[in-house]
């Protein structure tokens, strides 16, 4: 059977905007069986599988054992999970910034920081409803808008974050993750420590580790969607790298793999919906 990949996307509701940047619907057939990389990611990862669950056999946090999932929910991350695929996967992404934890999920992003868990286990009424709502529908527009029905019927804006660190979390991911900590403090009118425990406590992780992942993400992006005659170091110093050895350093750690290992290894990913498009 020849491999192919169909990706759709759809903005969310305007009620649902302010956190969620878009739904994006996946089919992927007649891959070999394997594995393949969930990436840190700017995104919480949210996931409502259509076909196969989501098996992760490596957990971001190396002590959580491995799981299945129907509809997978895990906060931002530092690592890669691993997740294996029978070769063909289907299920719509739901890309939620962290700055929606609150008011989906009731609790900060970084209550879910390098954890994986079944949605049900954070809002059991949407875990279940949403998984069930997507499943009933027979094409991407009617899960989209089911997609839509619940996460409305789900959201409490009163639990909509403060100003500052929305405020924070928007400059880092509209700069690429460039924007220098101490002026976006002081921007604020916060001292850099006082931001760093107000962000941490809210997101998981550090503006700057925020920031790396947010810069690290930028780049993947690029490898797999720029022309072959862009380089590698053309890429790095457009994402704010110092050098190519930087961002080998960022994938080694982030990626656990160099980015022309990544690039060989990896089948269209769900986490790059433009590249999965080209390639299918």
């Amino acid at each position: 059977m020849e491999a192919t990949t169909e990706v759709v996307t759809a903005a969310p509701a305007p009620v649902l905007a302010a956190f969620i940047d878009r739904y994006v619907g996946y089919r992927m057939t007649g891959f070999e069986p394997g594995l393949h990389r969930g990436l840190p990611s700017r995104h919480m990862t949210f996931i409502v599988a259509v076909g196969p669950t989501i098996d992760v056999v490596e957990q971001t946090d190396p002590r959580q054992a491995p799981g299945s999932y129907r509809c997978v929910l895990s906060g931002l991350q530092a690592a890669p999970a691993m997740i294996a695929h029978t070769g063909f996967q289907e299920g719509v992404a739901i890309e939620l910034t962290p700055l929606g934890s609150r008011v989906l999920f009731g609790m900060p992003a970084s209550e879910m920081w390098d954890v994986t868990i079944e949605c049900s286990q954070a809002q059991r009424n949407l875990g279940d409803q949403l998984a069930d709502a997507v499943h009933a529908q027979p094409d991407w527009p009617n899960r989209f808008a089911a997609c839509d029905r619940a996460l409305t019927a789900a959201a409490r804006t009163e639990s909509v974050l403060g100003p500052e660190l929305t405020w924070a979390w928007r400059t880092l991911v509209h700069t690429g993750g460039t924007a220098p900590i101490s002026p976006l403090a002081a921007r604020i009118g916060w001292s850099r420590q006082h931001l760093t425990r107000k962000f941490t406590a809210e997101f998981g992780a550090s503006p700057k580790l925020a920031a790396r992942i947010i810069r690290f993400e930028r780049a993947r992006r690029m490898l797999t969607s720029t022309p072959s005659y862009v380089s590698i170091a053309q890429i790095a110093a457009t994402c704010g790298y110092y050098d190519q050895a930087h961002l080998n350093r960022d994938f080694a750690e982030l990626a656990g793999v160099a980015p022309t290992a990544w690039l060989a290894e990896e089948i269209p990913s769900v986490q790059d919906p433009e590249a999965a498009e080209a390639r299918g």
